[in-house]
């Protein structure tokens, strides 16, 4: 970023060592500060103490999936850009998304960089 300022970004996984790895990743570019929540509950919890540039969401999360969370912070009239970050490639899921007013998905596996 040409300012210098860092992007607070909250990412919601159940799987802690993919949490601690995207932390890292993300945190080590220098333009992100990263908030990791272990589910959607936590995250909205979070999100009502604090104000955030992105949210990234895996789509398989317990309590509520990536969807359900979205529409949550949209109910809550929370434009915040919405990224569905998952494993489950099916295209059902990319529609289902994109419907439902997620801003981007991205699907996990392959190269870390990529």
């Amino acid at each position: 970023m040409s300012d210098g300022r860092k992007n607070p970004c909250p990412y919601v996984d159940d799987e802690s060592s993919l949490l601690e790895l995207c932390n890292m990743y993300l945190e080590r570019s220098g333009d992100f500060i990263v908030t990791t929540a272990p589910g959607a509950p936590d995250a909205i919890r979070v999100l009502g103490r604090e104000k955030f540039d992105t949210l990234v969401s895996d789509y398989e999360i317990p309590e509520m999936d990536g969807i359900e969370f979205l529409k949550a912070i949209r109910a809550r009239s929370d434009k915040t850009p919405f990224i569905i970050f998952t494993g489950k490639g099916r295209e059902v899921i990319a529609i289902e998304s994109f419907e439902n007013g997620v801003d981007f998905y991205v699907q996990k596996g392959g190269e870390p960089k990529v």
